[in-house]
């Protein structure tokens, strides 16, 4: 009780102060007021307007209060860093790759010529000398000036070295609160350096486009000349394009540029760099331009960073994102010693093979080993395809057409059949030619059907070579590894796995009047088999029965639910065999969905970025599973799959690697041997390769080692077997209802009874229906044909290619 009255007691007594306050404001106000009547009209409005100036100067005087401690600290310009880039590192933190701020070449100013400062400090900051890093004379200036129409900046050198310096803390938004900042850390700066520091500073900072930075690197690739070497009319031409670096780009528009470093002279008059007869002599002159983009430096590049450089700089330009400035940190999914084993046995595996083709294609008679240690132990002592040039006379003057080289000519009006004949005598062009067209490629992703992450990625054998990704940006038909999600679709349908079809070629006839019979080329036994030995021995035959009974449309409908999301599908009945191309990483995706026991994850290659203090300003680790097949389905397709690698086209796994963990997979081939697929899936890794040449219409000679059971298989393989030997991966993680096979005996050689799979045939008779992929013998080449003067630094070709 005595503690409410204290309470009720001070209540009162607060408001009794209150309302005396109130009171004594009132009489203030009121004897100004009568103080301000008994003035003459015009002294009243005076005091209003002093009043009101003394008001806002007050309130300006406190936000700029408030503001100073959210700008750089005398300490920070102190340590100012000319650009921290973005790096993308591995899962566990290694680097991968950096955002470099372009090229950049530091300087001192005493490196610089005289030309440039004096053209700078004309054009852009004639009062530099005389201001404290703000120039109120010139902002009076440009603000009268954009009154009447006149659009003029006001910033100096220094505030625009306080952009450059300072991103992040002062802002990119276009407001008063941002220019604030800018001008309270011009002054900073100023406090801190002198002037010739704050020049060089600049000189030093300032883009020029082509990925370029600063002065001297503009000198080079500008004029091939040092910083130091340039006379008066380069060094306006380099200072004219800092109003507008794309506007006034003197390569892509020479005229404006022109016109502009013509003004700059001009400014350069004014502030006396020289007289007017000499004005008259330099704005006469050409551009005289000597430009070469200088060479990158991104030399650890590879398929993965390039693939995320390009989401990157999408993500960035979104999220008002400065990769080569803000200093981020993108950690992507990627596992790098996963990667690293990748690697080895894309290379180690794809050059086995490249041998293979190599010696097979050099003779007219056929090797027919089946060890790839035969074909390394010839390959040097052979002329590599020399009979495959012999005996594909006409396709080699197809693909001499196809160049550029042949077109460049042509196009200019030369007589077709005389570049025909000039090419093929040029032996430099030819060797080029041949060497690109008989060049094994291949692509490898493994990615974690758990989280949908990104474990490992190889584009092709060799990235310097070939930066065109077979991963992401290659569509090929897929051949049999498309087989497993017809099979799904009918397991939706309610058809058992033990369900009987006959193995036989049959006719099936559509409302068009077309008419497919689908071979194997192994040949038929005439005799029932079931819908999972239809799989495990990947009969077309069987596949082909298999979707005449469910219908496309249910086919088409999962493959894309699974994670074929990109390619576009024709919806007809050869697609049950793979026909319509595909990417790796669709597959590979489809298969992690099938080991994640129906539920789809889109691939994630990037799991979170943070900022230069560590803060997260974007996670992607997380996502939300959907369901696209139901677990009875998938469980029992991957048991299915199991019988693949242990009895059917995928055994190689088991006897050439000795690999015994609990895995699933497929096998495919395409017609011709134009492609080899196989994806395998682990309960904790889903790893896919496919091996082949950029332009199908060359091919693997071999029966045998064109098949994705021998070709693909290998870099799968060899990469699995690292995983589990390194403890990577789990060698007793087991898919619902596996168990442990038992050990195996490795060998190098097949054993007798293993079974082979070739493309067998997908076209249906009397003509494709609208729509439907041609077999690969009668595409055309999936990507440009590369120009053969600039061999190894190709650039891709779109994703449609």
């Amino acid at each position: 009780m005595e503690d409410h009255n204290e309470g009720k007691g001070w209540n009162g007594r607060e408001r009794r102060m209150i309302d005396r306050a109130g009171a004594r404001a009132r009489e203030a106000y009121a004897r100004a007021h009568g103080h301000l009547m008994t003035k003459p009209p015009h002294l009243r409005w005076l005091y209003i307007a002093a009043g009101l100036a003394l008001l806002l100067a007050t309130l300006f005087a406190v936000w700029i209060a408030l503001l100073f401690p959210l700008t750089p600290g005398i300490e920070d310009v102190k340590q100012a860093r000319v650009a921290r880039p973005t790096v993308v590192v591995s899962a566990d933190g290694r680097q991968l790759a950096s955002f470099e701020q372009g090229i950049q070449m530091k300087v001192p100013l005493s490196a610089v010529s005289p030309n440039v400062v004096n053209a700078l400090i004309a054009t852009e900051d004639h009062r530099f000398y005389d201001h404290h890093g703000v120039d109120f004379t010139r902002i009076a200036g440009a603000f009268v000036a954009n009154l009447k129409g006149d659009a003029q900046g006001g910033s100096t050198i220094t505030q625009q070295l306080a952009r450059n310096l300072f991103r992040d803390e002062i802002g990119r938004a276009r407001n008063i609160n941002r220019k604030l900042k800018e001008l309270i850390t011009a002054f900073k700066i100023e406090n801190t350096y002198s002037k010739t520091e704050i020049l060089e500073a600049y000189l030093n900072t300032v883009p020029f486009l082509y990925n370029t930075y600063g002065i001297e690197a503009a000198a080079h690739t500008y004029f091939n000349k040092t910083a130091a070497q340039l006379n008066e009319t380069e060094a306006a031409t380099l200072v004219g394009m800092l109003k507008g670096t794309a506007y006034y780009n003197p390569v892509t528009n020479p005229e404006r540029s022109l016109a502009r470093r013509n003004v700059v002279l001009g400014q350069m008059l004014k502030a006396g760099a020289f007289d007017e007869a000499k004005y008259r002599q330099l704005v006469k002159r050409p551009l005289r331009l000597h430009f070469a983009r200088m060479a990158e430096r991104n030399g650890k590049d590879d398929h993965f960073t390039a693939y995320v450089r390009r989401w990157l700089v999408d993500w960035a330009e979104k999220h008002d994102a400065d990769l080569q400035q803000d200093g981020l940190v993108v950690q992507t999914t990627l596992d790098y010693d996963l990667q690293q084993a990748a690697q080895r046995a894309v290379e180690r595996q794809a050059g086995a093979l490249q041998a293979i083709a190599d010696v097979d294609w050099a003779h007219s008679w056929p090797i027919n080993a089946t060890s790839t240690q035969t074909y390394v132990d010839m390959r040097d002592g052979v002329n590599p395809f020399e009979y495959y040039w012999q005996s594909h006379g006409e396709l080699l003057e197809t693909f001499i057409r196809e160049s550029s080289d042949y077109r460049k000519a042509v196009d200019g009006g030369e007589n077709p059949v005389a570049v025909l004949k000039k090419l093929k005598a040029d032996r430099n062009f030819m060797r080029q030619l041949k060497a690109s067209k008989s060049r094994l490629e291949a692509g490898f992703l493994a990615m974690d059907p758990t989280t949908g992450e990104i474990k490992a990625w190889v584009g092709s054998r060799d990235f310097e070579k070939e930066q065109y990704d077979h991963v992401a940006q290659a569509a090929r038909q897929p051949g049999s590894t498309f087989k497993p999600i017809v099979y799904a679709a009918a397991l939706e349908k309610g058809i058992a796995p033990e369900h009987a079809y006959l193995d036989a070629v049959t006719t099936i006839r559509f409302d068009d009047g077309t008419v497919w019979r689908p071979t194997d080329n192994s040949g038929t036994t005439g005799r029932q088999l079931t819908m999972r030995d239809g799989l495990v021995y990947s009969k077309n035959t069987i596949t082909a029965q298999v979707v005449r009974d469910i219908g496309v449309a249910p086919v088409v409908k999962l493959a894309q639910d699974l994670g074929v999301r990109t390619s576009k599908l024709a919806p007809v009945p050869s697609i049950a065999l793979g026909s319509s191309p595909v990417t790796l990483l669709e597959m590979v995706n489809a298969y992690s969905t099938i080991a994640a026991q129906g539920e789809y994850r889109k691939p994630v290659f990037v799991r979170r970025i943070t900022d230069r203090n560590g803060q997260v300003i974007a996670d992607f680790a997380s996502q939300t599973p959907q369901r696209v097949l139901s677990q009875e389905s998938a469980v029992t397709l991957i048991d299915m799959m199991r019988g693949v690698i242990n009895r059917g086209t995928g055994t190689g796994i088991r006897y050439r690697f000795g690999i015994t963990a609990d895995v699933a997979g497929k096998t495919g081939t395409t017609q011709n041997n134009a492609d080899g697929w196989f994806i395998m899936m682990h309960p904790n890794l889903v790893a896919g390769a496919w091996v082949g040449f950029n332009d199908n219409r060359v091919t693997m000679r071999s029966n045998y080692w064109g098949q994705g059971g021998h070709s693909a298989i290998l870099l799968v393989g060899d990469f699995f077997k690292s995983a589990l030997d390194s403890g990577k991966v789990s060698a007793d993680a087991l898919f619902p209802g596996g168990r442990k096979p038992e050990p195996v005996t490795r060998h190098a050689e097949p054993p007798p009874e293993e079974d082979v799979e070739e493309g067998g045939d997908m076209q249906q008779e009397g003509g494709p229906p609208p729509d439907t992929p041609q077999p690969p013998e009668n595409e055309q080449p999936v990507r440009p044909e590369p120009d053969l003067q600039q061999e190894g630094i190709t650039l891709p070709p779109p994703n449609d290619a």
